[in-house]
């Protein structure tokens, strides 16, 4: 069996690291966390550690040793549809072709897209922050993000934006968190998304860590 281990950055902070470790944790499959303390300027510097497990010098990645041949994965979304291949049993891109296309859709432009809200709504899993001044870009941004939840959720009734828990809600689960963090309001439907995504596991035990991390002074 292969056994994974996925390097993450400092979870209070780390967006990008959450969404893969929540695709993980939806396989069921057992897997290891090294975390690597983000923003370090000292030697050995964040890069540095960075690059032990990766060229690309950023996380997360994804270690898949499979009898002793490893795997290096790294980038969020190529994590996860390593994951998705790999655990097909885990259903996380839906049966329907064209349910999975838009929902490949959804991801890919969390992937690439909302700049001005990674910017202004930064991610700090474990408080509650004032909201910002917002920028009319970040205020379009948030308006596009409810509406495709908002779209998706009353499309496919479920749970979750596709029905059951897909890559599209791993690559959004950091907007989730984000905000609720800054208290962006939104529909009662898309609250109750939220509830239900921070109400996963995997998000109960990336908030602990990093609570720790905030109670430990690290960020």
């Amino acid at each position: 069996m292969a056994r994974y281990t996925l390097i993450v950055g400092t979870r209070n902070w780390s967006s990008w690291s959450l969404r893969p470790y929540m695709a993980l944790k939806a396989t069921g499959a057992p897997f290891e966390v090294a975390d690597i303390r983000l923003r370090q300027t000292d030697s050995p510097t964040t890069r540095e550690q960075i690059l032990k497990y990766s060229p690309a010098g950023k996380v997360p990645v994804l270690k898949v040793d499979e009898d002793g041949t490893v795997l290096t994965v790294w980038d969020s979304l190529a994590i996860c549809e390593t994951v998705a291949e790999r655990h097909p049993e885990a259903g996380l891109w839906p049966k329907d072709p064209a349910a999975r296309a838009t929902a490949r859709s959804y991801a890919c432009e969390m992937h690439s897209g909302f700049p001005d809200v990674r910017d202004q709504l930064t991610l700090d899993f474990a408080r509650s922050q004032e909201m910002p001044e917002l920028r009319p870009e970040t205020k379009t941004q948030i308006e596009r993000i409810l509406s495709a939840w908002d779209g998706a959720l009353a499309d496919y009734k479920g749970e979750f934006l596709f029905g059951n828990f897909s890559v599209a809600d791993c690559m959004y689960a950091p907007v989730v968190s984000r905000f609720l963090t800054y208290g962006v309001e939104t529909s009662a439907a898309v609250k109750a998304y939220m509830d239900r995504v921070m109400a996963l596991p995997g998000m109960q035990e990336w908030r602990r860590c990093a609570q720790a991390e905030v109670d430990a002074g690290i960020v």
